[in-house]
């Protein structure tokens, strides 16, 4: 019996430590668990959903927010845009009103001036014309001026009438010697006394001085005459009046016009050279071309800009050549260069095919000779074959 008693302890011992051996292992995995392994937190998931959420409508909100500003900025450069334009066409309206008023105040100006031109016309209020053509002439040229009386330009009575009737007023300009009441100066007179059709200006003649007579033709015919345009024509080229009344008269509603062949010729540095300029550095590196500008042959301008250049005359530069000296005199102001080919034209056959196809030209003359060659022997035969007709200026509309 004591036996059995012993084995039965002994299994009883071995079952309590099975047991307290299980408890401890479950113990010992509990405390692994919950140290490496957490059961998920509901309120931590509800936390992350709207984490997401609120992120999703930052996304939004900031990509409607950068819509709206690209929109606003849209709206604010089309507004800069509109005001630039309106700026814009204030200053061409204030620039207009300007010169408008220049216009008017210089009338008296001009008339009270001590540089008013040597004729008695001066003395009375200014005339209203269509256009003043300006013959450019010299001391020398009476017989380019006869041939011209024989050809296109109007004598005596005829002058007269087309001045009061058509508004189109044209006189051979001049101005005097260096020596006061030399004989130069008194065949001019004698030949004015004749046939009435001289502009006397107060300028000294010599062929390197042409854009400084440029500059007082302009500045004494504003004076005298208040004319929708003023031409320059040189005493060698032929002119058709009928056409160039005409041609005006299409760009009469335009305001600061500049009318005329244009061109960009290079700018000639060596010395040697018939149309050196000797400020060509002006012009940028050798081998640069002009600004465009209109041939110097002929050409016309609006009574804004001749106005223009009647006030600013002792401040306008002058380069060597005289169309040059022109072209930069409107180069910073809003101008309207019209391109007009017809005004160009050349010497027969040229002038003689264009007329017959229904074309006639304003003006015609050779570019060999800046002129037409020989102009005292050949501007009949021009005439005669490029002319318009005598009675076209008469019927021209204006």
């Amino acid at each position: 019996m004591k036996g059995k008693g012993g084995a039965m302890d002994r299994r009883s011992s071995a079952r309590w430590r099975v047991l307290v051996l299980c408890a401890f292992c479950f113990g010992l995995g509990m405390l692994f668990t919950d140290r490496f392994w957490t059961a998920p937190d509901t309120s931590n998931h509800i936390t992350s959903q709207r984490r997401r959420q609120d992120h999703e409508l930052q996304l939004v909100s900031e990509d409607c927010n950068t819509k709206r500003k690209h929109g606003e900025d849209k709206d604010i450069m089309g507004e800069v845009t509109k005001t630039h334009e309106a700026i814009q066409s204030l200053d061409k309206s204030i620039s207009t009103l300007q010169m408008e008023l220049a216009a008017k105040r210089s009338t008296l100006e001009l008339l009270r001036s001590s540089g008013s031109p040597v004729t008695s016309e001066t003395s009375q209020p200014r005339k209203k014309a269509f256009v003043v053509v300006g013959v450019n002439t010299a001391f020398s040229s009476r017989k380019r001026r006869d041939s011209v009386r024989e050809t296109w330009m109007p004598q005596g009575e005829k002058l007269q009438q087309l001045e009061e009737q058509k508004g189109i007023v044209i006189r051979f300009t001049i101005g005097h010697s260096a020596t006061s009441n030399s004989i130069l100066d008194k065949a001019i007179d004698s030949e004015d006394a004749q046939h009435h059709d001289f502009l006397r200006l107060d300028h000294v003649e010599g062929y390197h001085e042409l854009s400084a007579k440029t500059k007082i033709f302009f500045s004494t015919a504003v004076g005298i005459w208040d004319a929708d345009f003023y031409v320059k024509v040189d005493d060698d080229v032929h002119v058709n009046l009928g056409m160039l009344a005409t041609t005006l008269a299409r760009h009469k509603s335009k305001p600061r016009t500049y009318i005329g062949c244009m061109k960009s010729g290079p700018v000639l540095a060596d010395k040697n050279v018939k149309y050196h300029e000797p400020e060509y550095w002006k012009f940028g590196e050798e081998g640069n071309k002009y600004f465009r500008h209109a041939t110097g042959q002929i050409y016309a301008i609006s009574k804004d800009l001749a106005t223009y250049i009647s006030i600013n005359q002792p401040i306008l530069h002058k380069y060597a050549n005289e169309d040059v000296s022109l072209g930069s005199w409107f180069i910073g102001l809003e101008v309207n260069h019209i391109d007009e080919r017809n005004m160009c034209c050349g010497t027969p056959p040229d002038c003689e095919w264009k007329g017959q196809a229904g074309n006639v030209c304003v003006a015609s003359f050779d570019w060999s000779c800046s002129g037409i060659c020989k102009s005292v022997e050949r501007i009949k035969d021009v005439h005669a074959r490029c002319g318009e007709g005598d009675s076209a200026v008469w019927s021209a509309l204006i």
